[in-house]
């Protein structure tokens, strides 16, 4: 079964005949935008993947950047400078700002196209060719936020620091995240959802297939970026728009099957190429590639499983840590909740990150460095150079810790006990066949 070559489903004879005017205006702007947007956007490095090497979208270095700042500034006003990259949001106003230049790019450049090219009855070939684009570069975001899924990765198991946190100070997107990620089985099905359009976009046979799974996939991924505030609107939106273009010559057969009750012809595939040797070619080039976008997302999540998912190593003082007890300057700080500077918690899930939670439940996080052969814990602020913290500690059980030493400049000296996480009801509930009320707490 070839993947690139010799057919794709969504054309029939009609295709050879004169397209209407709207169509071939419509077919000009989807090409110029759909083009853009792909080329200059992550979804593009989803397609031309490298291990370990985070390539910037082209839009988001110069020249381009500065055409999208010149813009924000000339035309809406914009005095703040953007935020072009290194955020985790795609929904940032350098993204909105961009997305209005690629508009008007497109625009321009449809109606230049279409008073130079105004005499060509259609674009059946450059049609053939700009699908096959469009599913690689389909396959390759559901190929890679399914892989992240199916480990599971994107939404992680609840990090200790998450689980104590309480409800109403999570925003709807930590909820959400916390919710799946309670779930990794749920989250491995969507992945797996996401992981099958993905591979049915790969084969020309079972495209259509592939692109209406992946609809129904992106719809959902939709409503919940918008309904829990997500920031990868855009990008999600555009992926159901790219599966629509898809779809947009399947509109009619689907329809008649679907809706009409009536017979549905056979696809009748045009060839991409006219040569047995080109074919081959071209099916050699294409397997190449889908097979290097494949290995790269599954070393991808391999090496993030063992970096920062659930095969992770352990830091030493891992866990979710009790203040029972605490002075400082040599005073007793009784666990008073209206006390914004005595720890409530201290939390250790990652090696050279922790996190504090003071009595009136707000929350801190500090780079940490920590030495068990010494004993020594030393924290710094990344948000406030001058403020530090160094303890040497006793470990003398699991579930026993003790800090003495000072922050930011105050003798202080804490005893702890480690909280058995397991034993939180998510956690612990699991999974019953039988239930004879609710149990919905």
């Amino acid at each position: 079964m070839d993947v690139l070559t010799a057919t794709e489903p969504a054309h029939t004879e009609s295709a050879a005949r004169a397209w209407n005017f709207r169509s071939r205006i419509a077919f000009r702007f989807c090409v110029v935008y759909f083009g853009l947007y792909c080329i200059g956007t992550q979804i593009i490095n989803s397609v031309l993947a490298i291990p370990n090497v985070d390539v910037p979208d082209w839009t988001t270095v110069w020249p381009m950047r500065l055409g999208v700042e010149w813009v924000a500034a000339h035309v809406f006003g914009l005095k703040a400078p953007l935020v072009s990259s290194g955020s985790g949001s795609g929904d940032k106003t350098f993204d909105w700002v961009l997305l209005f230049c690629l508009l008007v790019l497109s625009v321009a450049a449809t109606t230049v196209w279409s008073v130079l090219d105004r005499r060509r009855p259609s674009y059946t070939a450059l049609d053939r060719w700009f699908r096959v684009f469009i599913r690689f570069c389909l396959a390759g975001q559901l190929l890679t936020y399914g892989m992240v899924k199916a480990v599971p990765l994107q939404m992680p198991f609840p990090f200790l620091f998450t689980q104590v946190e309480p409800f109403g100070n999570l925003s709807p997107m930590g909820i959400l995240w916390a919710s799946v990620g309670a779930s990794p089985a749920y989250e491995m099905f969507a992945g797996c959802a996401e992981l099958t359009a993905g591979f049915l976009l790969i084969f020309p046979r079972t495209a259509t297939l592939g692109a209406l799974v992946c609809l129904a996939d992106l719809v959902e991924i939709f409503v919940l970026n918008m309904t829990y505030d997500v920031p990868v609107k855009l990008l999600s939106f555009h992926l159901i728009l790219l599966c629509l273009f898809l779809l947009a010559s399947e509109f009619q057969r689907l329809a008649n099957f679907f809706f009409l009750n009536r017979a549905v012809e056979p696809s009748r595939p045009s060839p991409l190429f006219q040569t047995r040797r080109s074919s081959r070619i071209a099916l050699a080039a294409g397997t190449l590639l889908w097979t290097w976008m494949i290995f790269c997302n599954v070393y991808g999540a391999w090496d993030a499983f063992h970096k920062y998912g659930p095969g992770r190593p352990k830091p030493d003082l891992y866990g979710i840590w009790d203040v029972e007890q605490a002075t400082m300057d040599g005073q007793s700080r009784p666990p008073l909740l209206t006390d914004n500077v005595r720890w409530r918690r201290m939390i250790v899930d990652f090696p050279e990150f922790i996190q504090v939670q003071r009595m009136d439940d707000t929350r801190s996080g500090y780079t940490a460095s920590v030495d068990p052969k010494r004993g020594v814990l030393a924290l710094t602020d990344s948000k406030n150079k001058n403020w530090k913290a160094q303890f040497v500690f006793q470990h003398p059980s699991p579930a026993q810790l003790t800090l003495d030493g000072s922050i930011d400049g105050h003798p202080v000296r804490m005893e702890l006990h480690r909280l058995d996480e397991t034993k939180f009801l998510f956690a612990s509930r699991g999974f019953h066949w039988i239930q004879e009320y609710p149990f919905n707490r």
